[in-house]
């Protein structure tokens, strides 16, 4: 990393760094040297086989080590989020396709108003060395799909480098780390409910252009095929609940006016296009390099 590392500890909210990490340790150098000086970094382990939490421990003596409860990224980030301590949520990937020389650019965009941090690999100058053709393609169909449900604006929904402010968790609602059981959320769809439920929230989502780099060592985890049929089913899951919302919502409003519970409900019950939720307001962030050494 060339020039001085950024020190986000000199900055008044408090900044924790959530890293979930599985057989990593080869990777781990590289994150630690483009890593700007940040209050907290939560390191999440998922049963590692090789050196990756002594690596860790060597890198960040100071970090918070927890040992995930059940399987998946998603498990893996719900149990760095309880354990997060900072006014700011921070979430990378250990394997180098994220890059921590970024963080400084979430951080001023939430700084500047925003709920919701969202890395983009595909506006304002982000792109990716990594993604396949069917991974771009069924990321387009996804990303699509939410954008006509839930009145968004998101370019790259699927990406999982994100930052948020820690008041937000209940929003979040991911599943308790209490249980061994699976639970839906788990896994790679933990990007798409993070994004789905503060859009409609009707918080604040600002877009971070953002570089992925291919992994260093390993292979990746992901399947495009299992995974993206994981946030389908999500996608629909988080429709249902939102149309359940919105019927219990009129259930309580003024019963002088049935004409409009009724309308209301036979537009979501025929595919047509669902009303009443807030929409969210997306913006792009400027990350020009002046802006970000701001």
């Amino acid at each position: 990393m060339t020039g001085t590392r950024v020190d986000l500890r000199k900055t008044t909210p408090r900044v924790t760094v959530v890293i979930p990490m599985r057989n990593e340790a080869l990777n781990l150098p590289y994150v630690a040297e483009r890593m700007p000086y940040v209050d907290e970094i939560v390191v999440v382990d998922g049963a590692s086989v090789d050196d990756t939490v002594t690596v860790a421990r060597r890198l960040w003596p100071d970090a918070v080590i927890v040992q995930q409860t059940r399987t998946g990224k998603g498990n893996a980030l719900a149990c760095g989020f309880a354990a997060a301590t900072g006014d700011i949520i921070v979430m990378i990937d250990a394997d180098g396709s994220t890059d921590p020389a970024e963080i400084p650019a979430f951080v001023r965009a939430l700084t500047e108003g925003a709920d919701l941090a969202k890395g983009s690999r595909f506006s304002l100058g982000g792109h990716s060395d990594d993604i396949t053709a069917l991974r771009r393609l069924g990321n387009k169909g996804l990303n699509g799909l939410v954008n006509r449900i839930f009145h968004t604006g998101f370019a790259d929904l699927c990406y999982g480098y994100n930052a948020f402010w820690r008041r937000h968790l209940p929003i979040i609602d991911l599943p308790s780390t209490d249980t061994t059981e699976a639970q839906w959320g788990d896994g790679f769809e933990v990007e798409t409910i993070i994004n789905v439920r503060m859009a409609r929230a009707g918080l604040t989502i600002t877009e971070v252009g953002s570089h992925e780099s291919r992994r260093i060592h390993g292979r990746s985890n992901l399947n495009a095929v299992s995974d993206g049929l994981r946030v389908l089913r999500t996608i629909d899951r988080e429709r249902r609940s939102r149309r359940a919302g919105q019927r219990g919502a009129h259930s309580e409003s003024d019963a002088a006016e049935p004409s409009d519970v009724a309308a209301d409900t036979v537009v979501a019950e025929t595919g047509g296009a669902e009303t009443g939720a807030p929409e969210a307001d997306v913006v792009e962030a400027d990350t020009t390099p002046a802006a970000v050494a701001r």
